[in-house]
């Protein structure tokens, strides 16, 4: 008998589709209001956001704003209409492709319409069947997905352990030597859930012993690491080292899209052999003139990634006096652990939000370990010292209700209803 597709997901909506009915609207899929800032509106009250990938706060910058109007205004959303291949290539696509690969220390770059699509699609263009990819186990989703999709083999390293990367390596080489294919190495400039670096200096050095090329998603390090902000490859010294770059607009830049830059024959080859790109409409006209505008405010306002350092350190710095721990994060991402189960998590989220005026994300398993909490904070460069004061305040009360039970004894009582 053939059942029917659907019974399986009635009976089962995942590890966190379980929670919906109590989650959904408030925990998960929130409503954050008003101009992106530093502090926005939630359930009909103002609290401090701590939630928004926005690092060097440009989301409403003037002269974006300025900028991402007129543009709309003029051009609208739609054009240009189809794929680039087709129709839909212009010279502000190149032009902003000419810019990024300039400020990235590059030869070529080429624009995606999204981070996630596009890292996907990369990978599945790069490799073939008989070669081997190599990554860390804690990369990004989209870089998960990219290498599911491989046909060949796949070995994945302990996080940010050289020694298991280069033993891995070393089966990879072996089996290449079968196959007679290449090896791709993957990892993040900067990890998003811990917010450490990826160990690029040391696994660039690698390529002394072995024959591989690197990919690395820079998503977090773009914009807020390195000499002006050009990412994770120049504040550890081996740009030159990353065979294909990637970052994406919407963190620093606070847009949409994303960009590859490398060589230009590989950049030329993602070109013509992305799929994802090839059969997908172009990035409208509002989101590259935009992106060109923010780009030069990278460029020509420093300060911007000062105040957000600025704020990061007095943060971090922060919290660990007051005996929180943060993990090993060296970038501006700031997690906090906390111990104590997904029901408590709830309770003690809701408490932050509703009655100290505070919102952050909130990370738990599946994502991490059972028995782990992670309040993950996103500074930006509209953040102020108040922010960070009562931020600090807020994280104290609620950790000392979360030691002594009062979260447990709530989520018991939700739980029961």
């Amino acid at each position: 008998m053939v059942k029917d597709l659907f019974e399986r997901i009635k009976g089962d909506k995942g590890p966190l589709g379980k929670w919906a009915d109590k989650a959904e609207g408030y925990y998960v899929f929130p409503k954050l209001e008003g101009p992106i800032s530093n502090r926005m509106s939630f359930n009909g009250k103002k609290v401090i956001t701590w939630s928004i990938n926005d690092y060097l706060g440009l989301a409403n910058h003037p002269e974006v704003l300025k900028v991402d109007g007129e543009s709309a205004a003029t051009d609208g959303m739609a054009y240009p209409m189809g794929a680039r291949m087709m129709s839909g290539h212009t010279t502000y696509h190149e032009q902003l492709e000419r810019e990024c690969a300039e400020f990235v220390g590059k030869e070529a770059s080429y624009l995606v319409n999204f981070g996630y699509q596009g890292m996907v699609s990369a990978i599945d263009a790069l490799v073939s069947k008989d070669d081997i990819i190599v990554y860390d186990v804690d990369t990004h989703a989209c870089i998960i997905d990219g290498v599911r999709l491989h046909a060949g083999k796949r070995f994945v390293y302990r996080h940010n352990d050289i020694e298991s990367c280069e033993k891995n390596l070393q089966r990879a080489t072996k089996m290449a030597e079968k196959t007679g294919g290449g090896i791709l190495l993957v990892s993040e400039g900067v990890f998003g859930m811990r917010g450490e670096q990826g160990r690029l200096k040391e696994i660039v050095a690698l390529k002394e012993k072995y024959n591989f090329r690197l990919l690395v998603d820079d998503a977090h390090g773009f914009g807020t690491l390195g000499e002006g902000g050009r990412g994770t490859g120049f504040e550890q010294g081996v740009q030159d080292g990353i065979d294909v770059y990637f970052a994406t607009f919407a963190k620093s830049m606070a847009g949409i899209g994303a960009f590859f830059a490398g060589d230009k024959d590989v950049v030329q080859y993602l070109q013509y052999n992305m799929r994802s790109q090839m059969f997908a409409k172009s990035l409208p006209m509002p989101m590259v003139k935009g992106a060109l505008k923010r780009l030069d405010l990278i460029r020509t306002q420093p300060e911007l990634k000062d105040k957000l350092w600025e704020v990061t350190d007095a943060l971090q710095s922060g919290l660990r006096n007051a005996g929180f721990d943060l993990g090993t994060t060296e970038t501006c991402i700031t997690p906090v652990y906390l111990k104590g189960e997904i029901p408590e998590a709830m309770a003690m989220v809701n408490d932050l939000r509703e009655n100290y005026g505070v919102f952050c994300s909130i990370v738990v398993y599946p994502v991490i370990p059972k028995g782990l909490i992670i309040l993950r904070l996103i500074p930006t460069a509209r953040h102020t010292m108040d922010d960070v004061t009562e931020t600090i305040e807020a994280f104290t009360a609620i950790r000392e209700k979360l030691e002594n039970g009062t979260y447990k004894k709530v989520a018991e009582s939700i739980m029961a209803e």
